[in-house]
C-alpha cells in the first residue's frame, strides 16, 4: 500500500528529492509522510520529513543527531549594544573561549555527566562505554556544521540568544547500534517493531539523547550568559525560554489513527505550540505558534534549508562572498573560507520557506541577525 504523501513546498523539489520521497511512499508500514518546505537530500530520509508509521520505528527517519534543536532566550538589554565594536568583538572572542566545538579541552575522563544523565545507563553495553567515554566530554559543545550561536534583534529591539545543537557523538551511536539491529523495510531503510524489547529499548535511549541535548543547550546558554554579563552587563531572562526538537519520533493520535511520527528536520507544530525556525547566518529567524495542521501532521520546518549541498558551497563559493553575503552581521571573518559550505547562498530563502507554511505556523516574532558564532 502506497503512503499518502503531502507537500509543503516553495517550489518543486529537485529530483533526487522527488526520487527518494517516492522511494519513501513504497516502505512497508509507512502510512503518511509531510513534505516541509526546508526539504532537501540527506542519507536514508529527507532532511525536512515528517515520516509517520503505524508498527514501526525507523532509526533513519529521525536521523542521528537525535535531539538536534533550537532554544532562544531574551535578554535585558537593547539590541543596540552591539554597535559598539568594541564590545562585539569582545562577545565574538568570549564565546569561542567560553564555548568550546567538539570536546572540553583538557578535561580528560573526568567530565562527568549531571546525575539526572548519568543516572540512566543506555540500553546496551557499547552504548553504555560510550556515554561514560564521550557525553560529558561533549555536553555543552557546539559541534561543527550549522551548529551556532546567535544575537539577534526583534522588532522592538530588544536582544535575543539563540542556539542551535544537538546530541553530539551519543545520538550516532545510539542511531547507529538500533539500526544494526533493525529488520529491512524496504527503500534501504530498517525497522524496529515499536511494541517489542528492542523498539523500547530505541525509545528509551533516544529519550536519553533528547534530554541530554536540551542539557547541553543550557549549559551553552548559561556559559554565554556569563560572557553576556562580563562584556556588557547584560543577563538572560529565562522566564521568555522557548525550546523545541527538530529530531525524534512520538506517538501521536492523527484522526483516527493513532501514529508514530518521526521528524527529521521538522518542528512538531501542534495548535498553540512554541516554535523556533533559524535562516541562515544572513537572514531573518522566526518564532513561531503552530496551528495543529492536520494535513502536514502538525509540523513545520525547522529551518531555511539547504539549497547547496556542502560540496556545491565550497566549490561555488568564495570566502570573499561570504564577507560580503555576512555584511552587517558581526562573525569572525578569519574563519570565512571554513565557513563556505554555511554561507547564507548556501541555504533557502527563509521568507520563501516560511510562506509555503503558511497553514503550518504563524510568525510570532522575527529576528534579524546581529552576530553569528559558529565553529570553524
Amino acid at each position: 500500500m502506497t503512503a499518502l504523501l503531502t507537500r509543503f513546498v516553495a517550489e518543486p523539489p529537485p529530483r533526487d528529492v522527488a526520487d527518494a520521497l517516492e522511494r519513501l511512499r513504497h516502505v512497508g508500514d509507512v502510512a503518511r509522510i509531510a513534505v516541509m518546505p526546508d526539504v532537501h537530500l540527506a542519507e536514508g530520509v529527507c532532511v525536512g520529513t515528517v515520516v509517520a508509521t503505524r508498527t514501526m520505528l525507523v532509526p533513519a527517519a529521525v536521523g542521528g543527531d537525535i535531539g538536534c534543536g533550537m532554544a532562544a532566550v531574551a535578554c535585558d538589554v537593547e539590541a543596540g549594544v552591539l554597535a559598539d565594536a568594541r564590545i562585539a568583538a569582545a562577545v565574538l572572542v568570549g564565546l569561542q573561549r567560553a564555548i568550546p566545538a567538539l570536546r572540553h579541552p583538557g578535561a580528560g575522563a573526568d567530565h562527568p555527566l549531571p546525575p539526572a544523565l548519568a543516572e540512566r545507563p543506555l540500553s546496551a553495553p557499547s552504548l553504555q562505554s560510550e556515554q561514560r567515554r564521550t557525553a560529558g566530554l561533549q555536553l555543552g559543545t557546539l559541534g561543527r556544521g550549522n551548529h551556532f550561536l546567535e544575537l539577534q534583534a526583534d522588532d522592538d529591539d530588544r536582544l535575543w540568544l539563540m542556539v542551535h545543537s544537538g546530541s553530539r557523538g551519543i545520538g550516532t551511536a545510539i542511531r547507529d547500534h538500533h539500526d544494526a539491529h533493525a529488520e529491512p523495510l524496504g527503500g534501504g531503510l530498517r525497522g524496529l517493531v515499536a511494541d517489542s524489547p528492542a523498539g523500547a529499548a530505541y525509545l528509551d535511549d533516544m529519550q536519553w539523547a533528547l534530554d541530554y541535548a536540551e542539557a547541553s543547550r543550557a549549559h551553552m546558554v548559561a556559559r554565554a550568559a556569563e560572557v553576556f554579563r562580563e562584556c556588557f552587563k547584560g543577563h538572560v531572562l529565562m522566564d521568555t525560554w522557548i525550546s523545541c526538537h527538530h529530531n525524534f519520533v512520538r506517538r501521536e493520535q492523527h484522526g483516527d489513527e493513532s501514529l508514530w511520527v518521526h521528524r527529521k528536520g521538522a518542528v512538531s507544530a501542534r495548535g498553540g505550540e512554541s516554535g523556533i525556525v533559524p535562516g541562515s547566518m544572513g537572514a531573518p529567524s522566526y518564532h513561531t505558534c503552530g496551528r495543529g495542521e492536520v494535513a502536514g501532521l502538525c509540523s513545520s520546518a525547522h529551518g531555511a534549508g539547504r539549497a547547496l549541498s556542502r560540496g556545491e558551497a565550497r566549490r561555488h563559493i568564495r570566502a570573499g562572498d561570504v564577507v560580503a553575503q555576512m555584511r552587517g552581521v558581526w562573525f569572525d571573518h578569519r574563519a570565512a573560507d571554513a565557513l563556505r559550505d554555511e554561507a547564507p547562498a548556501a541555504y533557502k530563502d527563509i521568507g520563501a520557506v516560511m510562506r509555503a507554511q503558511r497553514e503550518l505556523t504563524r510568525v510570532v516574532r522575527r529576528l534579524r541577525p546581529l552576530l553569528s558564532f559558529k565553529a570553524a
